[in-house]
């Protein structure tokens, strides 16, 4: 772990894994993987599950796809996974520092596969399209919850215009691969937990990850549960039952742990 924290001090650059404390970080660094967390590690947002800063956010530094292309080349990887915080003080909510990145990436190299995990842009159109115009591999943007705790876990998001950003990007290219993201153990019913993955399916999203909330500190939302491992199999089976080319699903999945391998079985069911 040493060496990646080594390198990513180096060229400034942050991760998810370290800002929003996940409890897969040392399996990750130890294989040299990350998940790159660009336009700062300061979220403009107030969602009571997650861990990252919260505040005014910095300047972009006009540096970092150089230095990221720099990290992924360094480490040797084949499989890109980029997301960023929620920036809702930029007029485009950071839509082109992402296609900025993604083509400075495929200036490098035409070898790797690139994953972005974006936040909703506050449902802009034209934002989304930019990211969209540099074709990465994956879409993926989180609905995290059940709309009926929206309110409590997200006050400052919305399910429907999550659920129209994964139906935009489909609608723009329907080449690109959409994925989104479930947190159980947050209070929602079973019942709710099958509505949301009918929902994503409805908004033609293709990949799926469901894991168990983990409560980074007393000041967050509080476990009200804790999923059984049988339960999430049993939402792997109706995940596919419905549509979704692949699911995965068990307490320590989060949105982008072993995310190339998620991509590829995507793939080889076409």
């Amino acid at each position: 772990m040493s060496g990646m924290n080594s390198l990513l001090d180096g060229l400034h650059l942050h991760t998810i894994c370290e800002s929003a404390h996940c409890p897969n970080m040392g399996d990750c660094f130890s294989r040299q993987t990350a998940t790159f967390l660009i336009l700062g590690d300061t979220c403009t947002r107030n969602c009571t599950f997650c861990a990252v800063n919260k505040g005014v956010p910095q300047l972009i530094e006009d540096s970092e796809p150089g230095h990221i292309a720099q990290a992924i080349a360094h480490l040797g990887l084949k499989h890109v996974v980029i997301t960023s915080v929620t920036r809702d003080d930029l007029p485009d909510g950071g839509a082109e520092h992402f296609a900025r990145i993604i083509k400075t990436l495929r200036n490098q190299s035409t070898d790797i596969t690139i994953e972005v995990l974006i936040p909703d842009f506050k449902g802009s159109r034209p934002a989304i399209e930019s990211v969209v115009e540099t074709r990465p591999d994956v879409i993926n943007h989180n609905i995290e919850t059940v709309p009926s705790l929206y309110p409590a876990v997200r006050p400052m998001a919305d399910f429907q215009r999550s659920l129209d950003v994964l139906r935009m990007v489909k609608e723009m290219d329907a080449g690109i691969i959409t994925k989104s993201g479930l947190m159980l153990g947050l209070g929602e019913t079973r019942e709710e937990i099958i509505e949301a993955m009918h929902s994503l399916r409805d908004a033609a999203c293709d990949l799926l990850t469901i894991g168990q909330y983990l409560q980074p500190s007393f000041s967050h939302h509080a476990v009200i549960r804790y999923v059984t491992p049988q339960e999430f199999e049993e939402f792997a089976i109706i995940g596919r039952a419905i549509g979704f080319r692949e699911v995965a699903s068990a307490p320590l999945v989060r949105s982008s742990f072993n995310a190339a391998h998620l991509y590829q079985q995507s793939i080889a069911k076409g």
